[in-house]
C-alpha cells in the first residue's frame, strides 16, 4: 500500500485498515425538477460494499446512475439521503479525510494545455497539501509511462497519453481508493493493455480500484467483484464468477465428419437444431442436463463427431438480462 495523504495520517486513532474501502448505505439522490418538470430520482436506496484491495466493477447503461454515485463520492454532488463512507470516513462529517482517501479519473480530459505533465502533478499535489519532499512526481510519471513526456506541453500529448496523465493526476496524494470512470474510452488496444498493466500493478500493491466501463469483456477479465446498476438501483452485486453462473445456459456444437439428412431420434430429447448438414447445436441447462449425457448419447449412436465447440455465458449476457427491463419495485 502506498503512503497515504497527510489528512489520512492525522487520524492516529485508526490503527487498523478498514475491511471496506467504500461503504454505501441507503444512498438516494433526487434532482429537483425545473420549469415545471418532474423530479428525477437518479439513485434509489443504493447499498454497496467495496472490499479493501479489491478490483471492483460498477456497470450499467447510460443514465443508470453511475456518474451520480461517483460525483457524490467526489464531493461534486450532494446526496439527498443515505450514508457514504470512504476508507471508513463519512463524506459529510469527515470531508477532508474522505476526499484524501479517493482519487478520481474522470471521463473528460480536463487538463490545462499549457502545463507539462510534471507541472500538472506538482500543482495537483500542492492542492492536496502534499509536502514537496513527499511528492512522487517522477515515480508516478514512470508508473504511467510518461517519463519521456514529463516536460512536454499537455496539448502536444496524444489522447492515450492524456488518459494516462489523468490517472497520474489522481495518484499524486497516494489515495487508497482509485475510481476510474471509463478510463479506456477512445484508447487503442495497445495503449489499453499498457494502462491496465499499470493499474493491475497498483491494485497488486494494495490500491482499491473502482472501475466503470462499457467494455464488458474488460470488466470480466479485470474485476473480481461486479455490481450492475440500472435505473438508479443495484440489480446485481457479487463476485464475477458467481454472476457468470447466474445464467443457467450453455451451448455445445457437434461438428460432424459426415452430413446428416435428419436429426437422429436419440438426440432429439436435447432439442438440437441443425445449422448445417454436418452440425448439431444444442443449448441446455447445466443444472438439469449434463454435458456428459449429451456426449454419451452421441457415442452410443456412433455419431461421427469430428470436433466439439462450446459457448460459455459471458458478462454481456448477464448485463443484457439484468438491464433489459425496468427493475422490480421493493
Amino acid at each position: 500500500m502506498p503512503d497515504t495523504a497527510p489528512a489520512l495520517e492525522s487520524n492516529a486513532s485508526k490503527t487498523e485498515l478498514p475491511d471496506l474501502a467504500i461503504s454505501i448505505s441507503g444512498l438516494t439522490k433526487v434532482y429537483e425538477g425545473e420549469n415545471g418538470r418532474e423530479k428525477k430520482e437518479a439513485l434509489t436506496n443504493v447499498d454497496l460494499a467495496v472490499p479493501r484491495g479489491s478490483f471492483f466493477g460498477l456497470l450499467g447503461p447510460n443514465g443508470a446512475g453511475k456518474s451520480t454515485m461517483i460525483n457524490i463520492m467526489a464531493g461534486l454532488v450532494n446526496k439527498t439521503s443515505g450514508s457514504v463512507r470512504l476508507w471508513d470516513f463519512e463524506i459529510d462529517q469527515q470531508e477532508r479525510q474522505s476526499r484524501c482517501a479517493i482519487g478520481i479519473v474522470p471521463q473528460e480530459l480536463n487538463l490545462d494545455p499549457f502545463f507539462t505533465p510534471r507541472e500538472t502533478l506538482e500543482v495537483q499535489a500542492g492542492l492536496y497539501g502534499v509536502r514537496r519532499h513527499e511528492r512522487r512526481t517522477d515515480e508516478i510519471l514512470e508508473t504511467v509511462g510518461l517519463s519521456d513526456k514529463a516536460d512536454a506541453y499537455s496539448r502536444t500529448l496524444s489522447g492515450g497519453m492524456r488518459r494516462r496523465l489523468l490517472i497520474a493526476k489522481a495518484m499524486v496524494h497516494s489515495p487508497p481508493i482509485l475510481v476510474l470512470d471509463e478510463p479506456t474510452a477512445g484508447v487503442d488496444v495497445e495503449l489499453r493493455q499498457t494502462l491496465w498493466k499499470s493499474i493491475r500493478e497498483m491494485n497488486a500493491r494494495g490500491t482499491t480500484i473502482l472501475l466503470t466501463t462499457h467494455y464488458l469483456e474488460e470488466a470480466e477479465e479485470l474485476c473480481d467483484q461486479i455490481a450492475i446498476i440500472n435505473h438508479g438501483r443495484v440489480v446485481a452485486c457479487d463476485t464475477t464468477d458467481t454472476l457468470l453462473k447466474q445464467l443457467d445456459n450453455k451451448t455445445v456444437v457437434l461438428l460432424l465428419s459426415e452430413n446428416l439428412s435428419e436429426i437422429p431420434q436419440a438426440m432429439r430429447r436435447f432439442d438440437p437444431c441443425q445449422p448445417t448438414a454436418n452440425q448439431l447445436e444444442i443449448t441446455y441447462r447445466p443444472s438439469s442436463t449434463a454435458m456428459l449425457d449429451i456426449l454419451q448419447t452421441a457415442q452410443d449412436i456412433k455419431l461421427p463427431i469430428a470436433d466439439i465447440v462450446t459457448e460459455e455465458v459471458d458478462l454481456e449476457d448477464i448485463f443484457l438480462q439484468l438491464t433489459s427491463s425496468e427493475p422490480k419495485m421493493p
